[in-house]
C-alpha cells in the first residue's frame, strides 16, 4: 500500500507567466522539453503518456487526475489505480516570474520503496533545474531530446571518472566555463557550464544546436548509470536529436564496456 505521508515536495521559481509556465508543465510538448517525452490529453479525465525510453514497457501511462489551467494539474495512474502522483502547481510572483511546486506521492514502504524515493529526489531535482533553464533561454520552444543511458558494474565514482575521462572534459568544471567533447566515436558536443556538482555537470549547449545538457552519473545499488541528457531546439536540434540519439547509446556501451540499456531509469 502507498503512504501518503512519505512525498517528495520540491519547488523552483521560473521566468515567465502563469500561462507560460502552465504550457511546460502540464502540456505534452512542455514537459518534454525538459523532463521525458510525454503526451497529454488537455482536460480532467484524459489520457497521459510518459516515455521513459524506446521498448514498449517504458512507455508509462496516465491520467490528467486534475486539470484547472494555469495554476494546478495532477497526474496519476488512473482512477482506483494505486500508485504515484504528481501535482503541480503555478504560483505568481510578479515581475513575470512564478513559483512551481511539485508533490510527488504514493510511495510505499520496504527498501525498494526507499531507493525509489531517494533516486527520485535527486532526479527531480535535476530536472526542475532544467525546466528553469527552458524557461529563461527557451520558453515557449519545444525541445527534441537525447536520452541514453549507459550501465556501469562498479561506484558512481568510478563510473564518473571513466565518463568524463572518456569524454574528455574536466570531472569538475568550472561554473562559466565552456567545455567542448573530445572523444572518439562520440558526436559532436559542447557547451558553458551552468552547474557542475559531485557526478553531474550541466551545460547551455551550443554544439551540436541550442539547448541544455546534464552529463551525470547514478547510483543504483551496486551498479552506476551513466547519462549525456540532451535538449535540442530548433530544426538544427530536432535533426541532431535523430541523427545523435543511437550514436550517443552507442557510445556509452563502449566507452562503459557494454551494458547500455537504453533507458531513463
Amino acid at each position: 500500500m502507498g503512504d501518503e505521508r512519505r512525498s517528495i515536495e520540491l519547488e523552483v521559481e521560473v521566468s515567465g507567466t502563469p500561462e507560460e509556465v502552465w504550457r511546460a508543465v502540464a502540456t505534452g510538448p512542455g514537459i518534454s522539453s525538459w523532463y521525458v517525452p510525454h503526451t497529454v490529453e488537455e482536460r480532467a479525465g484524459g489520457a497521459a503518456m510518459a516515455s521513459f525510453g524506446p521498448g514498449p514497457e517504458m512507455q508509462i501511462p496516465g491520467r490528467v487526475a486534475v486539470w484547472a489551467p494555469p495554476r494546478r494539474v495532477c497526474f496519476d495512474g488512473g482512477e482506483g489505480v494505486e500508485g504515484l502522483a504528481f501535482e503541480w502547481t503555478v504560483e505568481p510572483r510578479g515581475d513575470n516570474r512564478c513559483m512551481v511546486k511539485l508533490v510527488n506521492t504514493g510511495f510505499g514502504q520496504g527498501g525498494e520503496w526507499d531507493a525509489q524515493y531517494d533516486s527520485m529526489v535527486e532526479g527531480w531535482g535535476l530536472f526542475l533545474f532544467n525546466l528553469k533553464l527552458h524557461m529563461e533561454h527557451f520558453a515557449g520552444q519545444t525541445a527534441a531530446s537525447v536520452l541514453p543511458v549507459g550501465m556501469w558494474a562498479g561506484s558512481r565514482d568510478e563510473a564518473w571518472g571513466v565518463l568524463t575521462d572518456a569524454l574528455g572534459i574536466p570531472s569538475a568544471p568550472a561554473t562559466g566555463e565552456r567545455i567542448e567533447v573530445n572523444a572518439l566515436g562520440a558526436p559532436p558536443l559542447a557547451g558553458t557550464v551552468v552547474d557542475a556538482a559531485a557526478w553531474r555537470i550541466v551545460l547551455l549547449l551550443d554544439q551540436p544546436a541550442p539547448g541544455t545538457g546534464f552529463v551525470t552519473v547514478e547510483s543504483y545499488g551496486e551498479h552506476a548509470g551513466a547519462s549525456v541528457w540532451l535538449y535540442l531546439y530548433g530544426g538544427d536540434g530536432t535533426e541532431a536529436a535523430e541523427r545523435d540519439g543511437a550514436l550517443w547509446q552507442n557510445w556509452l556501451a563502449e566507452a562503459l564496456g557494454g551494458g547500455a540499456d537504453g533507458s531513463t531509469e
